[in-house]
């Protein structure tokens, strides 16, 4: 009975050793290092990927009709590159691993609600109070918060596009989230059905009246780790061709029907020609295998 007693508390012991290994081994990974680092998000595993990228866009506005808000607030774009295609002078993209491809960085609109929003003009007798009482209640703050629109897959990119200041350096399906206690959850302009597409150059645009061409820029690149790794800085993507749909979902169910149009009539026009998107950039690009093999050297 002792030597089986012994032989079973050997075998428990056993199995907690063998299973404090396997959670470390769940929980161990490789970690990127120096410029790598950034990377952490690119799916690199995925052979298909060429290339990793890592935007940030540090300032620049956004227009909307006669809303305009400037970009305050650093905003990443990361994913993967595929192959090239010389055909369309694109490369698929490949979103974040980690599901933030785009992320959701809330920017504070100048004049707050008010800016956008007059309680007065609000006919519906219940529905103005509430708004009074917002503004009582001094949550007049507004944010606008840029998401993607539709999968990450349907963004396009061209880095050749892109040094040659020409044509579309980076498309993007995004969607304007406005943020308010009284506009609800779902006060949107834009949606998966209805995005807004933009269509960024560093080159010039052609835009319908009342706008005017305006200039992109394709930055400074310095070239790291043999060439292995491109760093664009003063990067400017332009585009104010772009149109957008009216406000939708705010206040909520019903009250949406009431508030809607008053919020669209407030913003104005979002037909091609009354918007704009200036995005001031620093790009990091680099080498999937040079990722990947930082990656196996730092386990």
């Amino acid at each position: 009975m002792r030597h089986l007693s012994r032989t079973r508390a050997l075998c428990a012991a056993l199995v907690v050793v063998a299973l404090a290994a396997l959670g470390l081994a769940g929980t161990a990974s490789a970690k990127l290092t120096g410029l790598y680092a950034r990377f952490e998000q690119c799916p690199y595993a995925n052979t298909e990927v060429k290339r990793c990228l890592y935007s940030v866009t540090e300032s620049g506005e956004v227009v909307l009709g006669s809303s305009k808000v400037p970009i305050t607030k650093p905003v990443v774009l990361q994913g993967g590159l595929g192959k090239f295609d010389e055909e369309t002078g694109f490369t698929p993209f490949f979103g974040a691993t980690n599901g933030v491809t785009l992320q959701k960085v809330a920017q504070p609109v100048p004049g707050g609600l008010a800016g956008i929003l007059n309680c007065k003009e609000i006919k519906e007798p219940i529905l103005r109070a509430s708004c009074e009482l917002v503004f009582e209640n001094g949550a007049t703050g507004l944010n606008s918060t840029l998401e993607l629109a539709r999968p990450a897959n349907e963004i396009k990119v061209s880095q050749l596009h892109l040094s040659e200041e020409v044509g579309t350096a980076l498309q993007m399906p995004v969607k304007v989230h406005l943020e308010n206690p009284f506009l609800g959850s779902n006060c949107y302009v834009g949606s998966s059905s209805s995005p807004i597409i933009w269509q960024l150059t560093t080159g010039t645009t052609s835009p319908p009246a009342p706008n005017t061409p305006i200039k992109g820029f394709a930055g400074f690149a310095e070239l790291f780790e043999e060439g292995r790794f491109v760093l664009n800085t003063g990067t400017k993507l332009v585009d104010n061709a772009w149109s957008a749909p009216g406000a939708t979902g705010c206040g909520g169910f019903l009250v949406e029907l009431l508030l809607d149009p008053v919020i669209n009539a407030k913003i104005g026009s979002t037909t091609a020609g009354h918007n704009t998107a200036i995005l001031n950039n620093t790009i990091s690009l680099a080498s999937a295998a040079a990722v990947r093999t930082n990656d196996a050297e730092n386990p």
